[in-house]
């Protein structure tokens, strides 16, 4: 059948450009191999050029490859599934880009979009190191490629193809029984994109975060091109600025990302210890870790053992992450987690082919790797530099083994679990670590290499102990730091991190003013210890004062078979009814949709009861795309220097699909009956002929009566309800009185005989539009965020003076 509408060149060339990208990619590994054995300059110059050119089809196909991808989904060619199944027509142009890594096949690609960058970089700069160095990144390339080719040898697939079209995914569909199928509405319009990916970070996070995942390869390839030329410190010097580029990168990613989650997800923060959170954290310690050592060697020649294993390890623990979050087996315990998508044999290979001769070449070589046998001296730089460096391995060992539960009880049959708190196991240990990183952040800048006198130390280091001492306090006291949610003793420990960070804080900043006197081109590691200290006092104060503004002492929405789950953290507001919010009153003012009615936008008014503040906030719910029902809530935050509002809408009666199926309930009763409802009851306490007042005006000439009945619910509150009936045109008619807050309706329907009336009663969650709103307050958060650019300040100040140093 001849299909009517669709673009199949693109798909062809991108496909080309894969195979040409995996046989370009193997043939750059064997060249470089062989230049890096060549006995002769002229076979080593010889297989170089080949290695190269190669090389640089491998990145062009690569780099063309992610320009036909975009280009298919930008202009909706839903002809191939990726385009189909991560993309919508109705899609906002600026996250198109996001239905890119949306997929494994996307996100591979991404991947080695990048290595392919790194790749040309390194050609111009590598100098001796350039062929056994790329010799390893061209076999990551090859690796890459290998799954994105999505070929098929006899029965066995390999990799999954961006190209792949979509009639062939669903061969058996009747929708593509037709030629015209491209004009069903159901190919035409697209799957969508996942809505938590529908945020402006998820632009520039990923791409970030994946840069940071492909530059731990150059340090690794730098550390395994000096074990296997048995040059092993000869390559330190040159991969610094590489590993600080990493570091800075990485680092930038994983804070891109959880400002992402601050923003899009509702956990209530910026980290939760979720898995894949914790995966791409993992390597990042040990990244740092070995820049440490890195610098210790280069300095002293100490710990270059250490900085091979640190360096090697962070880029094995990318790939061991990588397959924990694309393999499915955390897809039950992380919101980031992609599904089995086939390609799990493909990636034990991948891991095994660079993991084991990895760890065998560096075990072969460990004791042939020079050491000085002298210890370090206990008061120098290097030897608590040295400390700290281990202190973050064996934090990284703290995260990822309990992480890796459940690959741990697929492979041994065992049921290890984190437990009910899932952040506790990790704070628990976490906050400990953050005291050691804190103090040796804080007197590490004032320590001499090989040997630093006491009364040296103490002189430079007296006053800012002091101070810190009295700043921590000050904090801990005035700003009420009494977080026992685990306990006295981890509230002591929070103090006691709370001290070391500030102590971090305040010694750097010193140590730039006087230890360099104001060198600031010199200062990038005291910047970037700032920059972290300063990170971990908002963490620690963030975390430890974060506040539920929204606290909802009692539910006025606690009824029917659909009312909203929303706990005690979470208060109702009818639409128009300005409603008691602690500190503040809030108003749910409107609510408005998109066109396609995706998205429901909320405008909640803020107003602080002392007068001092107002603002709106504009939380929304998005409608949830993959076939799942229901929507996902999209957070807003009011920001200011010292704190942030933070909000999100958990239910809305906007957004509730069906009709209502509540009934009216029919009672007959005389003055002073009582009437119950689910939530309370009620009491007719008289009636009034003809009423005249704010709500009703009657007069004589009318035929009306209003029934007076005095309203108690079951948190004590007592109200009025005030229906009426009455004759018009020979007519009965009748007002009903709604009560929002206990979701009534009463109407006086009829008047049995000249002593009892006929009272109806409905009961639903339907009558005034209402949202369940949570309102956190997180107190001195921008210090996370500014800590964070500071950090990557300092790294980046690091970088340049590294590159000028090597010139």
């Amino acid at each position: 059948m001849k299909y009517i509408g669709e673009h199949l060149l693109p798909g062809q060339l991108g496909h080309f450009l894969i195979v040409l990208s995996l046989v370009a990619s193997l043939v750059a590994t064997i060249a470089y191999f062989k230049a890096s054995n060549a006995t002769s300059p002229q076979d080593h110059d010889s297989w170089k050029k080949l290695a190269r050119f190669a090389f640089f089809i491998d990145a062009g196909s690569v780099l063309t490859t992610f320009g036909i991808l975009f280009f298919i989904i930008s202009n909706h060619y839903h002809e191939y599934y990726y385009a189909w199944n991560h993309s919508d027509v109705s899609l906002n142009p600026k996250y198109l880009l996001s239905s890119i890594w949306e997929g494994q096949e996307g996100a591979f690609l991404l991947w080695a979009f990048w290595q392919s960058i790194l790749g040309i970089l390194l050609i111009k700069t590598g100098r001796k190191w350039e062929a056994p160095v790329m010799t390893v990144m061209s076999f990551a390339q090859f690796c890459l490629a290998t799954l994105i080719i999505g070929v098929y040898v006899f029965d066995l697939k390999i990799g999954s193809s961006p190209f792949l079209l979509t009639r062939h995914q669903f061969q058996d569909a009747p929708v593509f029984s037709a030629a015209d199928y491209l004009s069903q509405p159901k190919i035409a319009n697209g799957n969508g994109l996942n809505q938590l990916l529908q945020n402006y970070w998820m632009v520039i996070h990923p791409p970030v975060l994946f840069l940071g995942y492909a530059s731990t390869i150059v340090p690794f390839a730098f550390a395994i091109a000096g074990l296997w030329k048995k040059d092993f410190g000869g390559w330190t010097k040159q991969a610094l600025p590489w590993s600080l580029f990493s570091g800075a990168i990485f680092g930038l990613g994983i804070m891109m990302g959880a400002a992402w989650a601050y923003e899009s997800l509702t956990f209530g923060g910026y980290w939760a210890w979720d898995p894949v959170e914790n995966a791409s954290l993992v390597p990042w310690l040990i990244m740092v870790a070995g820049i440490h050592t890195q610098v210790i060697y280069n300095s002293t020649g100490h710990s270059l053992r250490a900085t091979h294993f640190f360096f090697i390890m962070s880029f094995l623990l990318v790939l061991y992450s990588t397959y924990l979050t694309r393999s499915g087996d955390l897809q039950d315990t992380s919101v980031h987690a992609f599904v089995d998508s086939g390609m799990n044999w493909q990636m034990r290979i991948w891991l095994f082919l660079i993991i084991v001769p990895s760890l065998v070449l560096f075990i072969a070589r460990y004791k042939k790797i020079p050491h000085i046998a002298k210890e370090e001296e206990f008061n120098s730089r290097e030897f608590w530099m040295f400390i700290g460096s281990l202190v973050l391995f064996l934090s990284a060992m703290a995260i990822i083994i309990p992480t890796s539960f459940p690959i741990i009880n697929k492979i041994f049959g065992t049921s290890l679990v984190i437990g009910e708190d899932k952040e506790f196991p990790y704070n628990r240990i976490q906050i400990f670590v953050a005291v050691v990183i804190g103090v040796l952040t804080a007197i590490g800048q004032y320590l001499k290499y090989k040997n630093t006198s006491k009364q040296y130390l103490v002189k430079k280091l007296l006053w800012a102990t002091v101070a810190s001492v009295l700043v921590s306090a000050s904090i801990s006291y005035f700003g009420q730091i009494n977080y026992d949610k685990y306990g006295i003793g981890f509230l002591a420990a929070i103090h006691l991190a709370l001290f070391a960070a500030v102590y971090a804080v305040i010694a750097n900043a010193a140590y730039i003013f006087t230890g360099l006197n104001g060198k600031w081109k010199a200062a990038g590691a005291s910047v970037a210890h700032f920059g972290f200290a300063l990170m971990l006092v908002g963490i620690l104060i963030s975390s430890s004062k974060k506040e539920v503004v929204s606290v909802n002492t009692f539910n006025p929405l606690n009824f029917g078979p659909d009312r909203p789950k929303e706990g005690f953290e979470n208060l109702t507001l009818f639409r128009g009814v300005k409603t008691d919010m602690g500190k503040y009153w809030a108003t749910y003012v409107k609510d408005s949709a998109t066109a396609n009615g995706k998205i429901t936008w909320f405008q909640v008014d803020m107003e602080r009861k002392d007068g001092r503040d107002k603002f709106t906030l504009y939380p929304n719910l998005i409608k949830n795309t993959k076939g799942q029902e229901g929507m996902s809530n999209n957070p807003d935050s009011r920001h200011y220097w010292h704190k942030d509002i933070f909000s999100y809408v958990n239910h809305s009666s906007s957004v509730q699909e069906g009709t209502d199926t509540a009934q009216f309930k029919n009672h007959v009763v005389k003055t002073g009956d009582t009437l119950f409802y689910s939530e309370g009851y009620m009491i007719l306490d008289s009636v009034t002929v003809n009423p005249n007042n704010e709500k009703y005006k009657f007069t004589g000439r009318d035929t009306a009566i209003m029934a007076n009945l005095s309203v108690y619910t079951k948190e004590q509150q007592k109200l009025t309800a005030q229906p009426v009936f009455y004759v018009r045109n020979n007519g009965a008619q009748y007002i009903m009185d709604t009560l929002y807050s206990q979701g009534l309706a009463v109407g006086l329907t009829r008047i049995a005989d000249d002593k009892h009336l006929e009272i109806s009663v409905k009961e639903s969650s339907r009558l005034a539009p209402f949202l369940a709103l949570k309102v956190l307050q997180f107190p001195f958060i921008n210090l996370v965020w500014l800590g964070t650019i500071l950090m990557i300040a300092g790294f980046v100040m690091s970088i340049v003076r590294r590159v000028k140093m090597m010139r």
